[in-house]
């Protein structure tokens, strides 16, 4: 946010932008990554992220008062998506996306019976003898892939039920939440690997913090205060 502030009275404002889109490039080479294996070369989408990110810069009003990344990640998201969209990119589904997400769909079916619950990224990838990281990447990638017809419902009750061409237009709040994962996503890798690994055990195996101090080998009280100097952190750096 600093150097945008210079860069309003910058009389070498050319190097300044550019100082400011390279300091940024891993955060738009990430979002071409996570839209990888679907047809389209990855080289591609890394140009066209990195258009959305010159963008960004171009376009980002500091006086705002809004955070740079929560700005920029919806802007090389949309560039993304209009470019998969330009090209037909939801006409050709993968057979290998196919098959891995039928194996997926049909484990999360058996532990949900067997958990009482849905079960986490951990628990199908243990029983799938997967990657934890290939079971997200492939949920992510197959939701990508799912069209809906313009008529197909998407609620109902005791009115008359409201279809897809009805939500044209509409806001949509859980971009919000994409948004601030993508925000927090850098500052997770720059973790040391301790508190990296208390933070995955605990919000995305939801292990209690005793289990976690089982796992690690410390006190709960230390993984406690772990947890709290973490987080705290994370804050302050949004």
């Amino acid at each position: 946010m600093e150097m945008f502030r210079t860069l309003c009275d910058a009389a070498d404002l050319g190097r300044r932008r550019e100082a400011i889109f390279n300091r940024c490039l891993p955060l738009a080479d990430r979002i071409a990554r996570h839209y990888g294996g679907r047809g389209e070369d990855i080289e591609d989408l890394v140009q066209v992220a990195r258009l959305g990110l010159v963008k960004a810069v171009n376009r980002f009003d500091h006086t705002k008062g809004s955070h740079f990344v929560a700005f920029a990640v919806p802007t090389m998201m949309g560039e993304v998506r209009r470019h998969f969209r330009d090209h037909g990119w939801s006409m050709h589904v993968p057979r290998r996306l196919k098959d891995r997400h039928g194996h997926i769909t049909r484990a999360t079916m058996e532990l949900t019976q067997t958990l009482g619950k849905a079960p986490t990224a951990g628990q199908l990838a243990e029983l799938l003898d997967m990657r934890r990281e290939d079971i997200v990447d492939s949920l992510l990638a197959a939701e990508a892939y799912r069209v809906h017809s313009i008529d197909a419902p998407v609620s109902s009750g005791d009115s008359a039920p409201r279809m897809v061409s009805d939500t044209v237009g509409d806001v949509d709040f859980s971009f919000d939440r994409i948004t601030d994962q993508e925000t927090v996503r850098p500052l997770l890798a720059a973790l040391p690997e301790r508190e990296r690994t208390v933070l995955y055990l605990r919000f995305f195996e939801s292990m209690t913090q005793s289990q976690i101090a089982e796992r690690i080998g410390v006190s709960q009280m230390h993984v406690s205060r772990i947890l709290e100097k973490t987080l705290r952190e994370l804050r302050d750096q949004i």
